[in-house]
């Protein structure tokens, strides 16, 4: 329904065609006056977004989706398109997404069932565990996880747990990926002193840490890479 916005916040950016409408801000400085002067029938945001109070004291109906898992997203997916009156829309998309993770899954071999993935989200490191939508992706694949579901979704870790871990993969932005040996004790790293890594562009990354409807071709781009490396260690 790309064709009913009025307006986005400055990081929509898929479709393309949403980068030619106007930019309102984010989570924490939403121009809330050229929200209202666009006189939106609804506006959507995140449940934790600090402007939605303001909002509605100025008459305007609110809709808040933060989705943080796959059954969040499904559940997202219905509430949206209930919202934009064609209720059996989320359910649909919601199965095409469903069917191209199980696709991704089913392309792997089964040599990488279990191998154990460091997913960096960004320095710090911070990681996504277990319990978030990439590690539940990641699951969906076949694949284990070093940061367990006890740490939280997005965890901040010490460098030192992930040497510990000795992750099977290492997945991260490219850009990190390449800086990451010089890390203090991380050249040795067996994922990454045997090329057993996946590092994404901007792009893919960006599709990869949005829980939404490009979930299917986040889990694609992830199969990709493992088809292009060995699941057995040389």
């Amino acid at each position: 329904a790309c064709e009913r916005l009025v307006g986005v916040d400055r990081f929509s950016n898929w479709p393309v065609l949403v980068k030619r409408l106007p930019q309102l801000g984010g989570l924490e400085d939403a121009q809330v006056e050229r929200i209202v002067s666009l006189r939106p029938d609804v506006v959507l945001l995140a449940s934790s977004a600090r402007v939605i109070t303001r909002l509605e004291s100025l008459g305007l109906k609110v809709l808040a989706l933060e989705p943080k898992s796959h059954a969040d997203t499904h559940r997202v997916l219905g509430v949206l398109a209930t919202a934009l009156g064609d209720a059996p829309a989320g359910e649909a998309l919601w199965q095409r997404i469903d069917a191209r993770i199980t696709a991704a899954h089913d392309r792997l071999p089964a040599a990488w069932r279990g191998q154990r993935v460091y997913f960096e989200v960004g320095a710090g490191p911070y990681a996504a565990g277990e319990t978030s939508f990439i590690g539940e992706t990641l699951a969906r694949l076949g694949l284990g996880n070093v940061v367990p579901a006890s740490l939280g979704a997005f965890p901040k870790l010490n460098p030192e747990f992930v040497l510990r871990a000795d992750p099977d993969l290492v997945m991260a932005p490219r850009a990190d990926l390449a800086r990451m040996p010089n890390r203090p004790g991380w050249r040795g790293m067996r994922a990454l002193r045997l090329g057993r890594q996946c590092g994404f562009d901007a792009e893919h990354f960006d599709m990869l840490v949005r829980p939404g409807p490009r979930m299917g071709e986040a889990a694609e781009a992830v199969a990709e890479c493992l088809l292009h490396l060995s699941p057995t260690a040389p």
